[in-house]
């Protein structure tokens, strides 16, 4: 049979569309310490404006029981990085500092290891905060040999960007494996006139021992052109600078991955001089706006740039806002966790519950839609996977259940796992549709919400519902102990037992959980 020439051109230009679809452009923008509270879209009653977070979800999805897999910075990334949850490993608790070995193994699959080896570029821009090896100590570096252990060895092929947070031992403007200018110079935290907390700002000092004597505080090397203020900018300034190297490419089918981890609104709340008065919740409220003002910058390139169709952007917060939304609340009447219970640090949903976005016009089945089932940062590995059509080895993102078909379809009837959750001092908990069980910790007992009817959790109905209590405890004990949370073949923990896991005994943990 005859097949017209005009409809075979026009399967290939379909078949041609369809594949662009599945391989899109990828952006993962990630902020440090933003409350589900911070997103205009999420609270209606927020003392500042989120324009370009709200047009992420009025244009794609907006997942409203989306979770951090920790309630702490390090843990988190390396959860949303590796499909894995960070208790796994050897950090169990807390987050690591600047110079401090790769949490990450060099053989750990990561999303930009897996998108580089399926044809796209790949590139981080911003805060690391997974350990890097930096030669030398305080006081005693070698600035001309490279850095070690870092986003160049997990599977990116840039790196622009900072070690840790702002409030630990190195701070520079790193590239590649080197900083722009070495971080010679000493400070500490400075008072903050915006803030309750402080600045990293000139002038600085030739000594750490003149720093430690002005400001009272541990030193911190700096380079003598590092200024907190200017993080967001040049993160974003770069960040769109290495697209635009890549546009022939990504148009002609060979995509990009850009990590993008702001260092806001994490502590020191340090806002341009140009957005100071913005909103109605002083200078937390300022950093907020400033940062909605960059992701507004990437949005606008990509349409530029004639890309935003193909674009997949996701947004998102590595844990809920440091303690002072508790002042917030007093001074300005603005909740930072929203409806939620506590914030960073706690395994209350005000601890991991973040906002959560997903915008991509050429791929989203009806956008604008809210989605209220459960997902998790772990899920991105996985979901990624699953729409370019890799398959990830049992010995990769463990953790890490694909909710492509979301994405896809607007009837999904995708439900997750059990999804864990994990506060900064050890302390677990589980969630399954609305039930959520927090594990006995030290002093503290069994805890059981239904989320649905209390999402504030101030109910503890464990004693009335030992039933779905014991299915709960059963199901993360087998998650924890089995080294995964999806199918596959059992894989080990990276250590043995640990106290916190104080519902099971050692002898327990060791009969149920595979031996490395």
């Amino acid at each position: 049979m005859n097949i017209p020439s005009v409809l075979v051109v026009g399967f290939l230009v379909l078949s041609s569309l369809i594949a662009q679809t599945q391989r899109p452009n990828i952006i993962l923008i990630y902020t440090d310490d933003q409350g589900f509270g911070d997103a205009s879209s999420l609270n209606p009653e927020a003392k500042f404006k989120t324009p370009n977070l709200d047009k992420l979800a009025k244009e794609g999805i907006s997942f409203t029981n989306g979770h951090s897999s920790d309630s702490v910075c390090t843990p988190s990334r390396y959860g949303l990085l590796t499909g894995r949850y960070s208790w796994r490993t050897r950090l169990k608790t807390g987050v690591q500092g600047a110079d401090t070995p790769a949490l990450i193994d060099n053989d750990r699959m990561t999303i930009a290891s897996l998108l580089k080896e399926n044809g796209y570029h790949t590139a981080m821009v911003g805060k690391w905060h997974l350990g890097m090896d930096i030669p030398g100590e305080m006081g005693n570096r070698d600035f001309e040999s490279p850095i070690k252990e870092m986003p160049l060895d997990v599977g990116f092929d840039y790196f622009y960007g900072i070690p840790a947070s702002l409030n630990y031992g190195y701070l520079a403007w790193i590239e590649g494996r080197h900083a722009e200018v070495p971080p010679t110079m000493y400070t500490a935290k400075k008072p903050n006139d915006r803030h309750m907390d402080y600045r990293i700002m000139p002038p600085y000092f030739e000594t750490p021992e003149e720093a430690k004597a002005l400001h009272g505080a541990a030193a911190i090397e700096v380079a003598p052109d590092f200024v907190d203020t200017e993080c967001l900018q040049r993160f974003t300034d770069k960040g769109i600078e290495w697209m635009e190297g890549k546009l022939d490419d990504a148009r002609e089918g060979k995509p990009f991955f850009l990590y993008l981890p702001f260092t806001s609104p994490h502590y020191p709340v340090a806002p341009r001089p140009e957005f100071w008065g913005e909103g109605d919740a002083g200078g937390y409220g300022e950093f907020m706006v400033e940062t909605d003002h960059h992701v507004g910058r990437v949005l606008e390139f990509l349409e530029k740039s004639g890309i935003d169709e193909n674009t997949l952007v996701y947004f998102s917060s590595d844990n809920g806002p440091e303690r002072s939304w508790v002042e917030r609340i007093k001074d300005f009447n603005h909740d930072s966790s929203g409806i939620y219970k506590e914030g960073k640090r706690s395994v209350y949903e005000g601890g991991h519950r973040v906002p959560f976005f997903i915008r991509w016009p050429g791929g989203i089945a009806e956008p604008g839609r809210t989605w209220d089932g459960l997902v998790g940062q772990v899920d991105l590995l996985g979901t990624i996977a699953d729409m370019i059509g890799a398959r990830l080895p049992h010995e990769a993102g463990e953790d890490s259940q694909s909710f492509y078909s979301v994405l896809r379809d607007s009837k999904s009837k995708y439900r997750r796992y059990p999804l864990i959750n994990h506060a900064m001092r050890g302390r677990f908990s589980v969630t399954e549709g609305d039930w959520k069980l927090i594990m006995p910790h030290g002093d503290l007992g069994h805890e059981l919400y239904n989320l649905k009817r209390d999402p504030g959790e101030e109910r503890n109905v464990y004693a009335k519902n030992l039933t779905i209590a014991n299915d709960l405890e059963r199901k993360i004990t087998e998650i924890i102990c089995r080294g995964r949370t999806t199918r596959g073949l059992p894989q080990p923990n990276d250590t043995g037992y640990w106290n916190d896991l104080s519902w099971i005994t050692e002898v327990q943990y060791n009969r149920l959980s595979v031996r490395r």
